[in-house]
Protein backbone atom coordinates (compact mmCIF):
# COMPACT_ATOMS: atom_id res chain seq x y z
CA UNK A 1 0.00 0.00 0.00
CA UNK A 2 1.77 3.15 -1.23
CA UNK A 3 1.51 6.78 -0.29
CA UNK A 4 -1.85 8.21 -1.34
CA UNK A 5 -2.21 11.14 -3.70
CA UNK A 6 -3.83 13.14 -0.92
CA UNK A 7 -0.77 12.66 1.30
CA UNK A 8 1.52 13.70 -1.57
CA UNK A 9 -0.61 16.80 -2.14
CA UNK A 10 -0.54 17.74 1.53
CA UNK A 11 3.22 17.20 1.66
CA UNK A 12 3.66 19.56 -1.31
CA UNK A 13 1.58 22.20 0.43
CA UNK A 14 3.56 21.81 3.67
CA UNK A 15 6.82 22.10 1.70
CA UNK A 16 5.64 25.26 -0.04
CA UNK A 17 4.61 26.84 3.25
CA UNK A 18 7.60 25.56 5.20
CA UNK A 19 9.70 28.65 4.55
CA UNK A 20 9.33 31.87 6.59
CA UNK A 21 8.75 34.33 3.73
CA UNK A 22 6.24 32.07 2.00
CA UNK A 23 4.39 31.48 5.26
CA UNK A 24 4.37 35.24 5.84
CA UNK A 25 2.85 35.70 2.37
CA UNK A 26 0.09 33.21 3.21
CA UNK A 27 -0.51 34.98 6.52
CA UNK A 28 -0.73 38.33 4.73
CA UNK A 29 -3.34 36.85 2.36
CA UNK A 30 -5.29 35.18 5.17
CA UNK A 31 -7.92 37.93 5.31
CA UNK A 32 -7.56 39.71 1.98
CA UNK A 33 -5.99 39.76 -1.46
CA UNK A 34 -2.92 41.80 -2.44
CA UNK A 35 -0.86 42.71 -5.45
CA UNK A 36 2.81 41.64 -5.54
CA UNK A 37 3.76 45.27 -4.99
CA UNK A 38 1.53 45.50 -1.91
CA UNK A 39 2.99 42.26 -0.56
CA UNK A 40 6.56 43.41 -1.12
CA UNK A 41 5.91 46.67 0.70
CA UNK A 42 4.12 44.99 3.60
CA UNK A 43 6.79 42.31 4.08
CA UNK A 44 9.82 44.39 3.08
CA UNK A 45 10.94 41.72 0.59
CA UNK A 46 12.93 42.60 -2.58
CA UNK A 47 11.02 42.24 -5.84
CA UNK A 48 13.10 39.37 -7.26
CA UNK A 49 12.95 37.35 -4.04
CA UNK A 50 9.22 37.94 -3.70
CA UNK A 51 8.65 36.79 -7.29
CA UNK A 52 10.49 33.54 -6.54
CA UNK A 53 8.40 32.79 -3.45
CA UNK A 54 5.16 33.72 -5.18
CA UNK A 55 6.03 31.36 -8.05
CA UNK A 56 6.63 28.49 -5.61
CA UNK A 57 3.28 29.13 -3.92
CA UNK A 58 1.49 29.34 -7.27
CA UNK A 59 3.03 26.11 -8.52
CA UNK A 60 1.99 24.36 -5.30
CA UNK A 61 -1.58 25.62 -5.73
CA UNK A 62 -1.53 27.65 -2.51
CA UNK A 63 -2.28 30.96 -4.21
CA UNK A 64 -3.84 32.11 -7.46
CA UNK A 65 -3.37 35.24 -9.53
CA UNK A 66 -6.05 37.31 -11.23
CA UNK A 67 -5.98 40.42 -13.41
CA UNK A 68 -7.44 43.63 -11.98
CA UNK A 69 -10.88 44.56 -13.27
CA UNK A 70 -9.94 48.14 -12.47
CA UNK A 71 -6.76 49.34 -14.17
CA UNK A 72 -6.35 46.04 -16.12
CA UNK A 73 -2.60 46.17 -15.53
CA UNK A 74 -1.85 44.99 -12.03
CA UNK A 75 -2.59 41.50 -10.75
CA UNK A 76 -3.87 40.35 -7.38
CA UNK A 77 -2.90 37.24 -5.45
CA UNK A 78 -5.37 35.28 -3.33
CA UNK A 79 -5.35 32.07 -1.36
CA UNK A 80 -6.94 29.08 -3.10
CA UNK A 81 -9.61 28.78 -0.42
CA UNK A 82 -11.78 26.52 -2.57
CA UNK A 83 -9.15 23.80 -1.91
CA UNK A 84 -10.04 22.51 1.59
CA UNK A 85 -6.42 21.53 2.24
CA UNK A 86 -5.20 25.04 1.50
CA UNK A 87 -8.01 26.51 3.60
CA UNK A 88 -7.06 24.32 6.57
CA UNK A 89 -3.32 24.92 6.34
CA UNK A 90 -3.67 28.68 6.03
CA UNK A 91 -6.52 29.18 8.51
CA UNK A 92 -5.72 31.96 11.00
CA UNK A 93 -6.08 30.97 14.64
CA UNK A 94 -9.12 32.40 16.46
CA UNK A 95 -8.01 35.56 18.25
CA UNK A 96 -9.62 38.21 20.43
CA UNK A 97 -11.39 40.80 18.35
CA UNK A 98 -8.82 43.49 19.07
CA UNK A 99 -5.94 41.21 18.05
CA UNK A 100 -7.70 40.26 14.82
CA UNK A 101 -8.31 43.94 14.13
CA UNK A 102 -4.62 44.68 14.69
CA UNK A 103 -3.76 42.28 11.84
CA UNK A 104 -5.84 44.42 9.49
CA UNK A 105 -4.72 47.78 10.87
CA UNK A 106 -8.09 48.75 12.33
CA UNK A 107 -9.99 48.71 15.58
CA UNK A 108 -12.88 47.20 13.58
CA UNK A 109 -15.78 48.59 15.57
CA UNK A 110 -17.84 47.85 12.45
CA UNK A 111 -17.24 46.09 9.12
CA UNK A 112 -18.23 48.09 6.03
CA UNK A 113 -18.28 46.30 2.67
CA UNK A 114 -17.69 48.52 -0.35
CA UNK A 115 -17.94 48.11 -4.11
CA UNK A 116 -18.39 50.62 -6.88
CA UNK A 117 -22.17 50.53 -7.33
CA UNK A 118 -23.24 49.08 -3.95
CA UNK A 119 -25.69 47.00 -5.94
CA UNK A 120 -24.43 43.42 -5.66
CA UNK A 121 -21.14 42.31 -4.10
CA UNK A 122 -21.10 44.66 -1.12
CA UNK A 123 -24.79 44.00 -0.48
CA UNK A 124 -24.32 40.22 -0.55
CA UNK A 125 -21.27 40.49 1.72
CA UNK A 126 -23.13 42.56 4.30
CA UNK A 127 -26.07 40.16 4.33
CA UNK A 128 -23.75 37.16 4.63
CA UNK A 129 -21.78 38.84 7.44
CA UNK A 130 -24.92 39.68 9.43
CA UNK A 131 -25.88 36.01 9.39
CA UNK A 132 -22.59 34.76 10.93
CA UNK A 133 -21.29 37.61 13.12
CA UNK A 134 -22.74 39.95 15.77
CA UNK A 135 -20.17 42.60 14.80
CA UNK A 136 -22.11 45.50 13.21
CA UNK A 137 -21.94 45.80 9.44
CA UNK A 138 -22.97 48.11 6.61
CA UNK A 139 -22.41 48.47 2.87
CA UNK A 140 -21.72 51.38 0.56
CA UNK A 141 -20.55 52.30 -2.93
CA UNK A 142 -18.02 54.73 -4.32
CA UNK A 143 -20.54 55.52 -7.08
CA UNK A 144 -23.79 53.90 -5.89
CA UNK A 145 -26.53 52.73 -8.21
CA UNK A 146 -30.13 53.79 -7.58
CA UNK A 147 -31.10 50.27 -6.51
CA UNK A 148 -29.76 46.82 -5.70
CA UNK A 149 -29.38 44.55 -8.71
CA UNK A 150 -32.45 42.26 -9.02
CA UNK A 151 -30.25 39.18 -9.46
CA UNK A 152 -28.42 39.98 -6.22
CA UNK A 153 -31.78 40.16 -4.45
CA UNK A 154 -32.77 36.84 -6.01
CA UNK A 155 -29.51 35.08 -5.04
CA UNK A 156 -29.79 36.46 -1.50
CA UNK A 157 -33.32 35.11 -1.17
CA UNK A 158 -32.16 31.75 -2.51
CA UNK A 159 -29.75 31.55 0.45
CA UNK A 160 -32.22 32.81 3.03
CA UNK A 161 -30.89 36.37 3.14
CA UNK A 162 -32.80 39.62 2.73
CA UNK A 163 -31.68 42.55 0.61
CA UNK A 164 -33.47 45.89 0.44
CA UNK A 165 -33.76 46.61 -3.28
CA UNK A 166 -33.64 50.38 -2.66
CA UNK A 167 -30.94 50.30 0.01
CA UNK A 168 -27.82 51.72 -1.68
CA UNK A 169 -25.60 54.40 -0.12
CA UNK A 170 -22.52 56.51 -0.77
CA UNK A 171 -19.31 55.56 1.01
CA UNK A 172 -18.81 59.04 2.50
CA UNK A 173 -22.29 58.83 4.02
CA UNK A 174 -21.61 55.49 5.70
CA UNK A 175 -17.97 55.03 6.71
CA UNK A 176 -16.75 56.44 10.02
CA UNK A 177 -13.70 56.30 12.26
CA UNK A 178 -13.11 52.81 13.64
CA UNK A 179 -14.64 50.97 10.67
CA UNK A 180 -12.84 48.15 8.93
CA UNK A 181 -13.53 48.78 5.25
CA UNK A 182 -13.54 45.73 2.98
CA UNK A 183 -13.37 46.62 -0.70
CA UNK A 184 -14.97 43.70 -2.52
CA UNK A 185 -14.06 44.92 -6.00
CA UNK A 186 -10.84 46.04 -7.68
CA UNK A 187 -12.17 49.42 -8.82
CA UNK A 188 -13.16 50.44 -5.29
CA UNK A 189 -9.87 49.19 -3.86
CA UNK A 190 -7.83 51.15 -6.40
CA UNK A 191 -9.94 54.28 -6.00
CA UNK A 192 -9.57 54.14 -2.21
CA UNK A 193 -5.83 53.38 -2.16
CA UNK A 194 -4.21 54.60 1.02
CA UNK A 195 -5.99 53.85 4.32
CA UNK A 196 -4.53 50.98 6.34
CA UNK A 197 -7.90 50.08 7.87
CA UNK A 198 -8.99 48.28 4.73
CA UNK A 199 -9.00 44.82 3.21
CA UNK A 200 -9.38 43.93 -0.45
CA UNK A 201 -11.28 40.98 -1.89
CA UNK A 202 -10.83 40.74 -5.65
CA UNK A 203 -14.32 39.45 -6.46
CA UNK A 204 -15.26 39.51 -10.17
CA UNK A 205 -18.22 41.75 -10.97
CA UNK A 206 -21.19 39.52 -11.90
CA UNK A 207 -23.18 42.36 -13.48
CA UNK A 208 -21.56 42.34 -16.96
CA UNK A 209 -22.50 38.65 -17.43
CA UNK A 210 -25.88 39.29 -15.77
CA UNK A 211 -26.67 35.62 -15.14
CA UNK A 212 -27.76 33.85 -11.98
CA UNK A 213 -24.65 31.65 -12.34
CA UNK A 214 -22.33 34.69 -12.24
CA UNK A 215 -24.07 36.11 -9.17
CA UNK A 216 -24.02 32.72 -7.47
CA UNK A 217 -20.27 32.41 -8.13
CA UNK A 218 -19.69 35.86 -6.62
CA UNK A 219 -21.79 34.90 -3.60
CA UNK A 220 -19.75 31.74 -3.03
CA UNK A 221 -16.43 33.63 -3.21
CA UNK A 222 -17.77 36.25 -0.81
CA UNK A 223 -19.04 33.77 1.76
CA UNK A 224 -15.66 31.97 1.80
CA UNK A 225 -14.05 35.25 2.82
CA UNK A 226 -16.82 36.33 5.17
CA UNK A 227 -16.71 33.05 7.10
CA UNK A 228 -12.93 33.27 7.49
CA UNK A 229 -12.89 36.88 8.66
CA UNK A 230 -15.86 36.41 10.99
CA UNK A 231 -14.16 33.38 12.54
CA UNK A 232 -11.09 35.48 13.34
CA UNK A 233 -13.09 38.32 14.86
CA UNK A 234 -13.84 36.69 18.18
CA UNK A 235 -17.10 37.86 19.74
CA UNK A 236 -16.02 37.62 23.39
CA UNK A 237 -13.93 40.76 22.89
CA UNK A 238 -16.84 42.89 21.68
CA UNK A 239 -16.90 46.30 23.33
CA UNK A 240 -19.54 46.90 25.99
Amino acid sequence: MGVSEDVRRRAALHAALGEPVRLAIADRLAFGDASPGELGAALDVPTNLLAHHVRVLEEAGVIRRGRSEGDRRRSYLRLALDDPRVARLTAPLPTPRRAAADQTGSSAERVVFVCTRNSARSQLATAAWARVSPVPTASAGTHPAPRVHPRAVRIAHRHGLHLDAAGTARLDEVVRTGDLVVAVCDNAHEELAGPSSRLHWSIPDPAPLDTDEAFEAAYQLITERVDRLAHAVHTDALPA
